[in-house]
């Protein structure tokens, strides 16, 4: 049998170093890419080649005769479809680490139903950001259908952001992001947003951020429910003094980022350090809650985990590593838990799971 080839785009990154390592510890053939063909020849290990996101025909070219490609180059509102457009007219499987809700949905806007026609799977947000949620709501829904809500609810803590999370943030933070209600997708409302969360001890119940995650897009694809509310506790978006001002700050906030400030805030994101430290990396923690709500009952599903990139690094190869495996048949934009098995799925995974 001929080695499988994964394509890791954006292999310079802070996140890319760490699914180039994790590639390499699953002895996985792989070839690494991105933009700049200087950084990537200071890559060691495997094969290097570059492609411009604005060059159609060199993407195709990387991605002809590989079995996936995984994405790790963002902001990928601004830089991503290029590479999904590729990856449908070679016939290679995507999967990426977006935690971008808008290029989420233009993944299943734009390029479902053409993956669909060419059987290829396009898997966005299988970091830790999403993957993770999409997995256990799927769980905690299961014989409880129709749903009347399922509710994600994020607590981090220790988080330190990368350069490219700090970028994407702020293309995340400027709007266009959408909530469901009433089965279907609808802009979401600006103004003051104030509620709380009880997660299971010990952090207890916390203040909350709404929050434009990616299964507010994803889960309705594979889950019966009127209404979907994603949650982010507001101590993971600011020091503890300012949590309590941050939902009165977040409007205007908004607005100010779809003014050329987003171009000064992005030059000074570059003057800082690349990512975390690794003791500081792994350190971070996370506990994601899954509540399902039904005539029939309610059911909680909670994950909980450390070190958010270095999981993300884990997910996106093992997703890579599954939809290269033989008999795999799914097509389509998929969420995590309509392209693999989501028990299975959470289990390889380096958490600890449970549904109550």
């Amino acid at each position: 049998m001929l080695p499988v080839t994964i394509v890791l785009y954006g292999a310079t990154g802070y996140t890319g170093r760490l699914v180039t390592d994790e590639l390499a510890r699953r002895g996985l053939d792989r070839v690494l890419s991105g933009r700049d063909p200087e950084k990537l020849a200071h890559l060691e290990g495997a094969p290097t080649k570059a492609a411009p996101l604005d060059d159609d025909r060199a993407l195709r070219d990387l991605l002809e005769g590989a079995s996936v490609v995984i994405n790790c180059a963002g902001p990928f509102t601004l830089a991503g479809d290029a590479l999904a457009r590729a990856a449908i007219a070679t016939r290679t499987h995507y999967v990426d680490s977006t935690g971008e809700q808008s290029f989420i949905r233009m993944i299943f806007d734009r390029h479902g139903r053409a993956a669909e026609r060419a059987g290829v799977a396009l898997v966005p947000a299988l970091g830790f950001d999403y993957a993770f949620g999409d997995c256990i709501a799927r769980l905690a829904a299961s014989d409880l259908e129709p749903l009347e809500e399922l509710t994600l609810a994020y607590a981090v803590e220790g988080f330190g952001m990368t350069r490219g999370t700090l970028r994407s943030g702020l293309e995340m933070m400027k709007g266009g992001d959408v909530v469901y209600e009433d089965e279907q997708w609808k802009p979401a409302p600006r103004g003051v947003f104030k509620a709380t969360f009880d997660f299971p001890e010990p952090i207890g119940r916390q203040p909350m951020s709404r929050y434009p995650a990616g299964e507010v897009i994803t889960v309705p694809h594979h889950t019966r429910t009127k209404k979907v509310t994603a949650l982010l506790t507001l101590g993971t978006m600011a020091p503890r003094p300012l949590a309590p001002v941050l939902p009165y700050a977040m409007p205007g906030a908004a607005l100010a980022l779809r003014t050329p400030l987003r171009g000064l805030l992005n030059r000074a994101v570059g003057l800082l350090p690349e990512g975390p430290k690794e003791d500081d990396r792994r350190a971070a923690r996370y506990t994601i809650v899954a509540r399902a709500q039904a005539s029939g009952g309610t059911r909680e599903g909670i994950v909980r985990g450390s070190d958010v990139y270095g999981t993300t690094a884990v997910t996106l190869v093992h997703g890579a590593a599954l939809l290269s495996a033989p008999g795999f048949d799914r097509a389509g934009a998929l969420g995590p838990a309509a392209a693999f098995d989501p028990t299975a799925f959470l289990n390889h995974a380096e958490v600890s799971w449970q549904l109550a």
